[in-house]
């Protein structure tokens, strides 16, 4: 196994820990491997940029950061709580939406097929908040989650402009989101809610990460392939 794959293995084992913790509800398990699973990409990230003898880019540590500081947050049960992690996962969303700019998304997204796929994420995003209104409402938490939405959206039509692995994982991460959402609004929760939610999450965060260390690297390197 090559040495830099190694937080991507502690990834994978963490990310089965968790989804066995959410599926069996076992409290102690989701606070002991939630806050871990991110920080195991930032450790990727981190190693494939030191194989090149360089930093990783900052605003991708940036996202992870804000990424992980969200996942602590929603480990609380409460509004307060709920809303701060929105708010550090806006920031994630914001950092990714620059890395994916400044790396030629919004030259790709001028291409007829990728147009069509930002409008698609748009439509999409305005029925759904059409939907869950009265209940986002209900919760008071209509408005910042329409804003959320907004930048969720743009995050994954950006994503579909860096490559297929990176469109999957920014498509995967608004699903994520989307499925807490119904929930909030009451519109209806999946069987297995918890794993739905987290097992979008992981693999729409691992196929962005590794999916700019594959685009962002020489095609000749070892981390690349």
């Amino acid at each position: 196994m090559r040495h830099h794959r190694l937080p991507l293995l502690v990834f994978t084992v963490l990310t089965v820990a968790n989804l066995t913790a959410v599926a069996t509800d076992h409290r102690l398990g989701v606070l002991l491997t939630k806050p871990l699973l991110i920080p195991a990409l930032a450790a990727y990230l981190w190693r494939v940029a030191a194989a090149h003898g360089r930093r990783p880019d900052r605003l991708v540590l940036a996202a992870l950061a804000f990424s992980t500081g969200g996942d602590i947050a929603l480990l609380i049960d409460s509004t307060t709580a709920f809303l701060i992690g929105m708010a550090l996962f806006l920031g994630a969303h914001l950092c990714y939406i620059t890395v994916f700019t400044r790396h030629g998304a919004a030259r790709a997204l001028r291409r007829p097929p990728l147009v069509a796929v930002g409008t698609g994420y748009a439509v999409a995003t305005t029925a759904a908040l059409a939907w869950m209104w009265p209940g986002l409402t209900d919760a008071g938490l209509a408005l910042p989650i329409a804003g959320y939405a907004v930048a969720l959206a743009t995050m994954a039509t950006t994503a579909a402009g860096h490559g297929p692995r990176v469109a999957l994982g920014g498509a995967l991460f608004l699903l994520s989101d989307l499925i807490i959402a119904t929930s909030l609004a009451d519109v209806g929760q999946l069987p297995g809610h918890g794993v739905w939610v987290m097992s979008t999450y992981c693999l729409g965060q691992a196929l962005i990460v590794t999916g700019l260390v594959a685009r962002l690297t020489p095609a000749d390197s070892p981390a690349a392939r």
